[in-house]
């Protein structure tokens, strides 16, 4: 009937208006990223910081968005993975890479300026892995997460030489079949993985909310939290295959 036809024209698109909007908040994390670099430039590192985070949240909800409204499916002929990577390459790697070199993290001169490049070209090697990701959704290698890398080290206060130390081993590791959690999506030891998630993001959140300030109660569980996430990473790599 006519009407029915209209209404499944109807239903057809609002879906896909709700898939375009998926895509759009996925988009929404380069103005963030944006004005993340605004902030490095104006010389604010906890602001910048600030608005990685809120990066971060986006990533983090517009997958299970997409995957429950079918965003691919409404929406064949845009490839919502290919935009994701490109977002998350600028808000992962290009800002805390100039973070870390503009607030002299990496030290200055050409060590620092080849310290932030091994930061992009490292990550490139991520980015462009078609075996990022294991079938029990481990990252295989490090996953290119400088955002969380300038968080610690702008929490921490770590020297120069371990920064730098740090920021070569890391990059290495991209090359390597080391396996890093996916906090959300790993089955492993789910019920406390997703605590230690949820300890982890409430830390990273307060600390840097009250910075310079540290709350020795907060910063304790927090890298309880993240002890928790690097001995599973650590785990499954010694795990194997």
């Amino acid at each position: 009937m006519l009407g029915d036809d209209v209404t499944e024209k109807i239903v057809e698109v609002r879906r896909k208006s709700a898939a375009w909007m998926v895509h759009a908040l996925t988009a929404s994390g380069a103005v963030i990223g944006l004005l993340a670099l605004i902030a490095v430039i104006e010389g604010k590192p906890r602001e910048a910081l600030l608005w990685l985070g809120l990066a971060l949240i986006v990533d983090g909800i517009d997958g299970p968005f997409a995957r429950k409204l079918d965003v691919a499916e409404r929406l064949p002929r845009f490839d919502g993975a290919l935009l994701d990577l490109v977002v998350d390459y600028l808000t992962y790697v290009v800002v805390p890479a100039v973070l870390l070199w503009q607030f002299e993290y990496l030290g200055d001169g050409w060590l620092a300026s080849a310290a932030a490049g091994w930061i992009l070209f490292s990550s490139l090697y991520i980015f462009a892995n078609l075996d990022l990701k294991t079938q029990d959704n481990y990252f295989v290698g490090f996953p290119a997460i400088w955002n969380i890398v300038a968080l610690y080290i702008y929490v921490l206060g770590t020297p120069v030489w371990f920064n730098l130390i740090a920021v070569a081993v890391l990059g290495a590791f991209s090359f390597t079949k080391v396996k890093s959690i996916h906090p959300l999506r790993v089955r492993d030891y789910r019920a406390l993985t997703l605590t230690a998630s949820g300890v982890w993001v409430f830390g990273a959140a307060w600390l840097l909310w009250f910075a310079p300030a540290v709350n020795p109660i907060v910063l304790a569980a927090w890298m309880a939290a993240s002890a928790w996430l690097v001995g599973l990473s650590l785990w499954r790599s010694v795990r194997g295959n």
